[in-house]
């Protein structure tokens, strides 16, 4: 999994975990024993760990019932939230509204009931979206829209 998710030479910092050894001939791999330290200069796990804290509390506490097919959805929220938290709400609300512009998602897409939307229709590849189911009906759609 890490070889195909992270450029080889990246600089990947862990905990001590035996499942990582081993990745240091690809990467440029430090390790933290937490038993020993929980930081040394810039090698540590904690901005990891505090994300994983907040997508865990937002699943449990704020969306309370995830769908399975919407989990990466969850993911990309917190992940733009994690990245995003030094920005102002201004500075945050126009980069969201940014990235909705020229992109439709249906409810029936959105709820998983007419099949999923794909990363083409996402991007705007308007001729994957006719391609695919209900096209006639997309199209109709889109006529009266």
């Amino acid at each position: 999994m890490t070889t195909s998710a992270v450029a080889a030479a990246s600089a990947l910092f862990t905990d001590a975990l035996k499942s990582y050894e081993g990745l240091e001939a690809e990467y440029a791999h430090q390790v933290i024993d937490h038993a020993v330290e929980y930081a040394r200069g810039n090698v540590h796990t904690n901005g990891l760990e505090n994300f994983w804290s907040l997508l865990k509390r937002g699943i449990k506490g704020t969306y309370i019932s995830v769908e399975p097919f919407h989990l990466f959805r969850y993911l990309d929220e917190q992940v733009f939230r994690y990245n995003g938290r030094k920005l102002t709400d201004a500075e945050r609300f126009s980069m969201a509204v940014s990235g909705i512009v020229g992109k439709r998602v249906t409810y029936n897409q959105l709820t998983g009931k007419t099949g999923s939307v794909t990363l083409e229709v996402l991007l705007g590849n308007r001729d994957a979206e006719r391609e695919g189911p209900h096209r006639e009906e997309r199209y109709e759609e889109n006529l009266i829209n």
